[in-house]
C-alpha cells in the first residue's frame, strides 16, 4: 500500500491513486511486489537535517530512501521515501523539466532504490536514469488510456 504524508510543507501530489497503481506496476516490472511504501513530502530544512542526522551528508538532496523491505526472499518492497519538494522544484528549473515531471521522476527514483537499484557510480547512475525514463514513459502511456 502506498501512503502519502507531509512534513513542513503544503505540497500535494496529484492523482495519488493513479501514482500508486503506476508504482505497483513499476515494482512488478522490477520483479517485486509493493508492500508498505510511504512518501513523505517535506521542506528543504527538514530534509537537510535528515541528511545530516542519518546519512552524514551536509547538503541538499531531493530524496532519501529508508528501506524496510523483508529480506527473507519474498521480494516485497517496503520503506519510507522522504522527498524535498523545494529541491525537486529547483531541479526542475535546472533540468528544464516541469515540476510535476521532476516530482514523478523522484517518486519513481525512490521506489527503484527499494527495488535494489543503486546510483553511486557513474554506470549505476546512468542505469537509474534509463529506468526512470522508461517508467516515466509508462506513466504517460497509462495517462493516455
Amino acid at each position: 500500500m502506498v501512503r502519502y504524508y507531509n512534513d513542513s510543507t503544503s505540497y500535494r501530489l496529484r492523482q495519488k491513486r493513479a501514482v500508486a497503481s503506476w508504482l505497483r506496476q513499476v515494482a512488478e516490472a522490477e520483479g517485486y511486489t509493493l508492500g508498505d511504501v510511504s512518501y513523505i513530502f517535506c521542506s528543504s530544512a527538514v530534509h537537510r537535517k535528515m541528511n545530516i542526522d542519518f546519512i552524514g551528508h551536509d547538503y541538499f538532496t531531493d530524496v532519501i530512501t529508508f528501506d524496510y523491505s523483508d529480506l527473507k526472499g519474498e521480494r516485497r518492497v517496503s520503506g519510507d521515501i522522504f522527498i524535498d519538494v523545494e529541491t525537486v522544484a529547483d531541479n526542475a528549473r535546472i533540468y528544464g523539466s516541469t515540476a510535476r515531471e521532476e516530482m514523478l521522476r523522484v517518486v519513481v527514483h525512490g521506489l527503484l532504490h527499494l527495488c535494489g537499484q543503486k546510483d553511486k557510480t557513474p554506470r549505476a547512475e546512468r542505469q537509474m536514469h534509463r529506468k526512470e525514463d522508461k517508467y516515466l514513459k509508462l506513466w504517460h502511456q497509462m495517462q493516455e488510456e
